[in-house]
């Protein structure tokens, strides 16, 4: 049999390495401060692209997309080359990917802090980022495809069909939710509305976890436990049950992120359905991965790259228990919006993203310098240090939920709240908020010890970029089935039709929830006394957008006793039809909005901006001086308005031609409104005397970017009959 010798591409796999501990310190640092922020409000005060709402989405794409995104490259450039017995297809497409990827997680780090969001939660970087990811996925498949193509390995093993499906259905998954119109350079809206952009959201930003942070990560653990563990994988059966019924359920689920919600109920159901289904595919690869240690427990004793592998299929298997558990309604109906959810989301990311990820980089740096880890003992250390880090983080953030979901349910014999003001629970559960700082650094200690570990490494090995390697040539073989033939492993050598298959079973759950829900107008109900917003509470929506108030305050009233007595009658799907994007929040950090308008002056809200403690004594909101200070910019509010048009909302062309002289005339409303009280007029003035002392422009209040925020809150929930509520 002819022997071909040729090349392995490490350079490529390197460089993703080096990326993925870079961002990941970058963005566990970006992390820590935020839970530091939660005790220091006003940690980073004055400074508007250090303020929380801009910080967290960074925090999010950083940890997801930089430091798991170049993880996830690292291992797909690294096993797929070994599993195929063949160099990557091309190295310019590898070179483009890495270089285009980074590229992109710069620029959000830029942008984001600048309050350039869509909110769209996992989804926050505007159109032109979205071009570039689709472009740079699409690189990436193309040099995966290429390399199937080219291999020397006839059978595709279980790690290449996890590559496949995520491929195909991260770029399904991207392109839908990402559908926007542009108004300017960075500046877009969503196509969708309020319930339908809801479920489009999720549908993503679920799936965003299932083929982004865990199909990808199934086929490194099917990869790298084997070789780590020089064992084969338990059951080859087993796989190919887990791979197919994972992918085809998962993509169904996304709903149970948005129960007791505005979303049709049938929805709903469907996704409480699957997402119960989705405990048996989970659980089959964790015990798939789990039993291929079977005699080798010695090693796992010993071996920290195994210690952290054992410990992540653990926290996958727990995680992928949780969800289906958090889908059931009745759970639902206490954990939703509270810090229970940021419990379950850390203990998939920290043990099963991190530590799957530290284990392939102890185990992948010294095969690639040709030499032995600089120290065992560091590597342990980090082992046990980042487990105490999740204990610390997660325990104290279920008691924090649970402590979140009694308090805002309990009421007093005489049928009133029992704690009525909702910073009652804040300050509750502050010393939780303590815990998790100290679990989170304790986490980061632990990645930066294998940081040193890996550079120490690295210095004492050799340069390998190339590395020789051969194998037999692919010998031509029938297309057809042959006798004896599995259906199955005649698909394991059949790539095209491999992908085509995951394909379908990744499109039908989303087809059978989405189209239904954006092409049935009657399963979205109109409610006639529901308008577009004025040209101010547009810009008021776009600067509450910028800021990141969505990261802590809910838009969405369920129909619960509890909710309906706290703040207002329940939400109504047709209130939210010209809401481009929705808004409703997953988090609860602070009260719900949605009938804020009209239950306070103008003058509150002027106050709670500029200090939220003036107005709510302990609250853990940070200050936004900002807002009172800046200019509102009034020069692209006709293009957004026919943008808006182009969407659906009727805004007539009287409407755009008045939007700036509409504009000056709510404002001023507002304007005299804060003029009632006496401590806003002396500090006004005292604004404006200064500015002509020294000789500088004055804006009036009236076209300060607070009068449009003021508008935008004053606006919600007012346009139908809101019930009292006690807060």
């Amino acid at each position: 049999m002819e022997m071909q010798q040729f090349h392995y591409d490490n350079k490529i796999v390197k460089n993703f390495l080096y990326a993925t501990m870079l961002w990941g310190v970058v963005g566990m640092l970006v992390g820590l401060l935020l839970a530091f922020m939660f005790l220091f409000p006003n940690l980073t005060d004055g400074i508007s692209w250090l303020s929380f709402g801009r910080l967290r989405p960074l925090h999010t794409n950083a940890v997801i997309f930089a430091f798991v995104g170049n993880a996830i490259f690292a291992g797909i450039y690294y096993s797929t080359q070994r599993l195929l017995k063949a160099r990557m297809f091309n190295d310019t497409l590898s070179k483009i990917n890495f270089w285009g990827w980074q590229l992109i997680i710069v620029g959000a780090a830029i942008t984001l802090p600048l309050g350039f969001t869509t909110s769209k939660e996992y989804a926050e970087l505007e159109w032109p980022f979205d071009i570039a990811i689709a472009v740079i996925w699409v690189v990436f498949g193309w040099n995966l495809i290429g390399t199937i193509l080219k291999r020397r390995q006839r059978h595709l093993y279980v790690a290449i069909w996890f590559y496949i499906a995520t491929f195909v259905t991260v770029a399904v998954l991207h392109i839908f939710n990402s559908l926007e119109l542009p108004v300017s350079a960075m500046k877009s809206y969503s196509v969708y509305a309020g319930v339908q952009d809801a479920l489009v959201q999720w549908w993503y930003g679920h799936n965003a976890v299932a083929f982004f942070l865990t199909t990808p990560f199934l086929g490194l653990m099917y990869y790298f436990v084997p070789k780590a563990a020089n064992r084969p994988v338990y059951s080859y059966r087993l796989s190919i049950v887990h791979f197919w019924s994972l992918i085809f359920i998962y993509i169904w689920a996304g709903p149970h992120h948005l129960l007791y919600t505005a979303l049709p109920e049938w929805a709903q159901n469907l996704g409480v359905a699957f997402s119960v289904m989705l405990l048996m595919p989970s659980w089959g690869g964790m015990i798939n991965g789990l039993l291929t240690l079977r005699g080798a427990w010695d090693k796992v004793r010993t071996d920290p790259v195994l210690k952290f592998m054992v410990v992540a299929i653990t926290g996958y298997g727990m995680a992928t228990f949780e969800g289906p558990t958090l889908s059931l309604k009745n759970v639902n109906a206490i954990a939703h919006f509270t810090d229970w959810i940021i419990a379950h989301v850390h203990v998939g990311a920290l043990a099963w993203n991190g530590f799957m990820t530290f284990g392939m980089i102890y185990y992948l740096v010294p095969k690639l310098f040709k030499t032995k880890l600089y120290s065992l003992a560091l590597a342990n250390l980090h082992f046990w240090i980042g487990t105490l880090g999740i204990i610390m983080y997660a325990l104290p953030m279920y008691v924090a939920g649970f402590t979140q979901a009694s308090m805002w349910k309990q009421f007093n014999p005489d049928g009133t709240l029992t704690y009525g003001n909702f910073l009652e629970t804040v300050t509750e559960i502050i010393p939780m908020y303590w815990m998790r700082a100290i679990g989170g650094t304790l986490f980061l200690t632990g990645m930066l010890i294998l940081v040193y570990n890996i550079i120490a490494t690295i210095k004492q090995g050799s340069k390998v970029e190339n590395e020789l390697a051969e194998a037999p040539a692919l010998e031509r073989v029938t297309k057809k089935r042959t006798s004896g033939e599995g259906w199955h492993t005649w698909i394991e050598r059949r790539p095209i039709q491999l992908t085509i298959l995951a394909t379908v079973a990744i499109l039908i759950g989303g087809v059978v929830q989405i189209i239904p829900t954006i092409m049935v107008k009657s399963n979205i109900p109109t409610i006639a006394s529901v308008k577009p917003y004025t040209p101010l509470e547009l810009e008021g929506r776009d600067i509450y957008i910028r800021e990141g108030c969505v990261g802590c305050h809910s838009q969405m009233i369920r129909p619960f006793r509890s909710e309906v007595e706290r703040y207002g009658e329940y939400s109504k799907a047709g209130e939210y039809v010209y809401d481009h994007p929705f808004l409703w929040g997953s988090k609860r950090t602070g009260p719900d909005l949605h009938r804020i308008g009209d239950k306070y002056s103008d003058n509150w809200h002027f106050n709670h901006m500029y200090d939220p403690q003036s107005t709510s004594s302990g609250s853990i909101m940070p200050r936004y001086p900002w807002l009172i200070i800046n200019e509102l910019d009034k020069s692209q509010i006709e293009a957004k308005m026919k943008t808006m048009v182009t969407l659906g909302v009727p805004y007539s062309e009287e409407d755009i031609a008045n939007a700036q002289a509409d504009m000056l005339a709510q404002g001023t409303r507002i304007e005299e409104n804060l003029y009632s009280d006496p401590d806003f007029v002396k500090s006004y003035q005292a604004d404006k005397n200064y500015a002509e002392e020294n000789g500088d422009s004055f804006v009036e209040m009236k076209n300060r970017e607070i009068v449009a925020i003021i508008a935008y809150l004053q606006r919600l929930g007012t346009d139908i009959k809101v019930e009292s509520a006690q807060n």
